[in-house]
């Protein structure tokens, strides 16, 4: 056992000197101690890895000394011992931040598995993750490889993304190169498993196909307003799995929470997968709908997203859909409408449906690219989850969705596409007016190279727009974004290591949609 150092604080720490002798034979160096204020200077003066702490003492007793210490080193872990079980001492002590507790009289083997489970917690962890990892990837491998259907591959994609929070809490640099493999072998099996499939499921109805973005209303947010359910509908836009892992854990308090799962279009990008989830129609029947709106090659596809609120109502009337109170359709682009949005949530709860979109996520992966400050902030994707929760735990949405979780409102919570982390460039020929994205581009004659990205020479096959007889679209695999030849070096260094969407991979494709219903 690796040496820890613990001090014991005990007025009668002279009679447990079998314990520490038992404690020491296992390689735990003891300090003890026997009052209250000699703790507190201990603590300031010395390292220790936990404090056990007798909460009966003369003087400065239990309570009074762990306010103290928690002053001193608030993350340092405290056991307290006491004789009492007596539930508001507990809760006092809990309320205080002590990590356990021990009912006098306590043997040796108690302290020794507190100790254990406190401190060495970490390395333990650790000793068994590369066994744990390796069942479970075989596990799932197996599973893709006798069947790789749409919902294998949304559950072993929901797999990686614990896995990659299970390394963000226990670091281990073998480990976590292993798992890159992992994601990158899988990553280059899902594009194909997806692109071999996708002319077919375009073909399909909905029964037989995975829910892909035009089926998210149809499914989720529809037959709850048929049945006379108040439904509030959350698009965080650019919100990928593992993001939404991160804030799921704070919402589990509050409301009762069924996951399902979509794949996105292609290209799995707000003007067409967003569009898409609001309207239930594919890219090309939008833009006969609103040719103004498509028309040419813009390098601001932002008007493209202004109907959001039309569409969806439009969709619900054509589903025999008539909301009472008709469709509030709310989009966040600051912390400001934000926080209006949370002082008017009674207001809007007027309208059977409320559709929200929430553009932080959307907003922080762009500005990223851009941005020096945001890119030593956010240097990897686990700093990009770390952010994720910590800006979600202090946002206004948070704030809303604490209030309807006292509502009788169903929260209904996804996101239009993810985004991937690029590291390698690949070459996109095309003409001046082609257009901007790095992970998917439209245009005249466009061409790249087969064994990064897809070609689509015919739109209309994959459900997409055409705006002149030669309209092509190449989109991006696995974790490549587009350069063109002529300054090719210069613009390669500038978006390497930068999140993008659009293209194909399981970062960007397979999505998750939450339903819940407020707990009590």
């Amino acid at each position: 056992m690796k040496d820890h150092r613990i001090l014991w604080v005990d007025d009668e720490i002279d009679m447990l000197q079998a314990h520490i002798a038992f404690l020491e034979s296992k390689g735990i160096s003891v300090t003890p101690c026997g009052s209250g204020d000699d703790a507190v200077e201990l603590v300031t003066k010395e390292d220790f890895d936990l404090v056990l702490l007798d909460e009966m003492m003369p003087g400065k007793d239990g309570l009074a000394t762990l306010a103290e210490i928690k002053d001193q080193r608030p993350h340092l872990p405290i056991v307290m011992v006491t004789k009492s079980e007596e539930e508001t001492l507990m809760e006092d002590a809990l309320g205080r931040k002590i990590d356990d507790y021990l009912t006098k009289p306590v043997n040796p083997s108690q302290v020794l598995m507190a100790v254990k489970k406190l401190v060495q917690k970490k390395s333990i962890m650790a000793g068994k993750l590369g066994q744990r990892y390796i069942t479970d990837i075989n596990r799932i491998n197996t599973q893709l490889t006798e069947s790789g259907n749409w919902k294998n591959w949304a559950q072993a994609y929901r797999a990686l993304c614990e896995w990659d929070m299970e390394l963000d809490r226990y670091p281990d640099e073998g480990l976590s190169e292993i798992h890159r493999g992992t994601r990158k072998e899988w990553n280059g099996r899902f594009s194909r498993y997806y692109e071999q499939n996708y002319e077919k499921w375009l073909a399909g109805g909905p029964n037989q196909r995975p829910p892909l973005s035009v089926d998210v209303v149809d499914r989720l947010v529809a037959p709850r307003l048929k049945a006379g359910e108040q439904v509030v509908f959350v698009i965080i836009d650019c919100m990928r799995m593992d993001l939404w892992m991160k804030i799921e854990p704070l919402l589990a308090d509050l409301f009762h929470i069924d996951h399902e799962y979509f794949f996105s279009i292609l290209p799995s990008a707000t003007p067409f997968a967003r569009n898409a989830m609001f309207s239930g129609l594919f890219p090309v029947d939008i833009a006969k709908l609103y040719p103004d709106d498509w028309k040419a090659y813009p390098d601001d596809e932002v008007s493209r997203n202004r109907r959001e609120g039309e569409l969806l109502e439009r969709q619900l009337a054509v589903k025999g859909v008539q909301p009472k109170g008709g469709v509030k359709y709310i989009k966040i682009l600051n912390e400001q409408e934000a926080g209006d949005l949370t002082a008017r949530t009674e207001n809007f709860l007027a309208s059977q449906i409320v559709a929200v979109v929430i553009n932080f996520v959307d907003v922080l992966t762009h500005g990223r690219s851009n941005n020096v400050l945001l890119k030593e902030m956010v240097p990897d994707e686990a700093a990009f989850r770390a952010l994720m929760q910590t800006w979600f735990e202090h946002s206004s949405l948070y704030d809303t969705l604490k209030m309807l979780a006292r509502k009788k409102a169903t929260v209904i919570v996804t996101s239009d596409h993810g985004s991937t982390l690029c590291s390698r460039g690949t070459v996109a020929h095309g003409k001046r007016d082609t257009s901007t994205n790095l992970r998917y581009k439209y245009g005249d004659n466009l061409n790249c190279n087969p064994k990064e990205a897809l070609l689509v020479k015919n739109p209309e096959r994959f459900r997409l727009p055409t705006f002149s007889l030669a309209t092509t679209y190449i989109i991006a695999r696995d974790d490549y974004y587009f350069v063109y030849p002529n300054r090719y070096n210069e613009y390669l260094k500038q978006f390497q290591n930068s999140f993008q969407h659009g293209g194909i991979s399981m970062d960007e494709i397979i999505l998750p949609m939450a339903v819940m219903k407020p707990k009590g």
